[in-house]
């Protein structure tokens, strides 16, 4: 742990200080600094509109169709001003061999679906839905005053709402995972949705669902684990202090849809604990993976494996790949110590993608590595304007195309946010 890390481990006990001493330590390196906008092959997807907002989502969803021809992207008026916004968001599709012809036109460029439900971090969830990748689109809406999850045809524009938002989704598109979205948004703004009251409100450890399971094909919904379920598990001190507020975030189906991990959170005061909890798609056989304190992003290898940005008692904090259901693993790259978003290349199986966090000079890179050996490359670089910041903040959360020749990413670096695509050079 470098210097400035030890600093803001400290500063995470007092929030709105750490904000103020972030914002002027960036200053005065920013003015000193060498200053980037944008180096890389990269082009712009979105248009060239200057009065909105434009992203896909998180990093755990392709924005590409399996055919490659299209991609799915979000259309917003504000995402600086709150994390979990208030009001609609569009949902567009764009053909990408008409649409290259003429960036600052509407060729190739339509709104299929406007959602009432949605965040800066991960949208609304848009993604292609299983196992064509290609005919339908699923989505997170708000319909008669609940959430729900949306399957869209993208040729028909027949649509089928489905009981329950849903987090993660199986390749089959048969199953889905799905969690408290208000509570999350009263717990990690950024991340849930704003529309509904909290109902575990002023509960610290809720003995109420906190993982339900979908059949997507059917709509039937069943209850999966409690917040109290993760808290009685294996249990230390810090779970059982009183007072402590527990809550679960950041679920993942595993490749052949048997597993999901899930972060398991709680804060004693300010002082922030994460376990990588890895279970069976129906509740059994839960394994606590890791349980060094922090957890951070995390992405399935393979059925087996997990690849997570934490910490590990032995060696720091870094980039590891851990065997599931075993206390093996690997810390990979160890000169790196920054967190980000990693995620495997779905056609090479030790080709990782991950991203990094504004640097004191304000710049984002995105970066591909093999886990089986210690070169970084640096395929893009973009700076953050300070607009975006905090809660609000704009992470690349960068993606691979399906067949792992170009990535796409999210972006501030010409002052509104905008996709890009770079491409990767093998």
């Amino acid at each position: 742990m470098n210097l400035e890390q030890k600093i803001n481990y400290q500063l995470n006990k007092y929030p709105f200080i750490k904000k103020g001493v972030k914002r002027v330590y960036q200053l005065v390196w920013y003015s000193i600094s060498k200053k980037v906008k944008c180096e890389g092959d990269v082009m712009k997807m979105s248009p060239d509109d200057k009065e909105n907002d434009y992203f896909f989502g998180y990093y755990d969803k392709c924005p590409w169709d399996a055919t490659g021809r299209y991609m799915l992207c979000m259309k917003a008026k504000d995402t600086w001003s709150e994390p979990d916004p208030l009001g609609t968001a569009e949902i567009l599709l764009l053909e990408i061999e008409e649409y290259s012809k003429g960036l600052n036109g509407s060729k190739g460029c339509k709104v299929i679906a406007t959602t009432h439900c949605w965040n800066v971090q991960q949208g609304c969830m848009a993604q292609w839905l299983g196992p064509d990748f290609m005919s339908k689109i699923l989505y997170n809406d708000l319909r008669d005053g609940k959430y729900v999850s949306v399957i869209l045809d993208v040729n028909t524009f027949e649509e089928r709402v489905l009981p329950m938002p849903c987090y993660t989704v199986s390749a089959d598109g048969k199953t889905a995972l799905s969690l408290d979205f208000s509570r999350l948004h009263s717990l990690r703004l950024g991340y849930g949705y704003a529309e509904l009251p909290e109902v575990t409100k002023g509960m610290a450890l809720p003995d109420t669902t906190a993982v339900w399971m979908m059949d997507i094909e059917t709509g039937e919904v069943t209850e999966l684990l409690k917040y109290t379920d993760f808290a009685n598990f294996q249990p230390r001190p810090e779970i059982q202090e009183p007072g402590s507020v527990h809550k679960v975030n950041h679920l993942m189906l595993s490749p052949n849809g048997k597993r999901f991990m899930v972060l398991y959170r709680w804060f004693c005061g300010q002082r922030k604990y994460t376990r990588l909890v890895t279970c069976n798609v129906d509740g059994t056989d839960m394994y606590v993976l890791s349980d060094d304190d922090m957890v951070s992003h995390c992405y399935w290898k393979n059925d087996e494996e997990i690849i997570a940005f934490e910490r590990k008692k032995e060696e720091g904090t870094g980039y590891y790949l851990m065997k599931d259901k075993t206390q093996e693993w690997k810390h990979l790259w160890k000169q790196l110590s920054n967190d980000g978003h990693p995620s495997y290349c779905p056609t090479d199986e030790n080709l990782v993608l991950f991203d990094t966090y504004p640097d004191r000079a304000r710049v984002q890179e995105v970066k591909i590595a093999r886990d089986d050996s210690d070169e970084v490359t640096t395929i893009a670089k973009v700076f953050a304007p300070f607009k975006y910041d905090n809660d609000t903040r704009c992470d690349c959360h960068p993606r691979w195309s399906r067949d792992g020749k170009k990535v796409a990413f999210d972006s501030t670096f010409e002052g509104r946010k905008g996709l890009y695509v770079v491409n990767v050079k093998k």
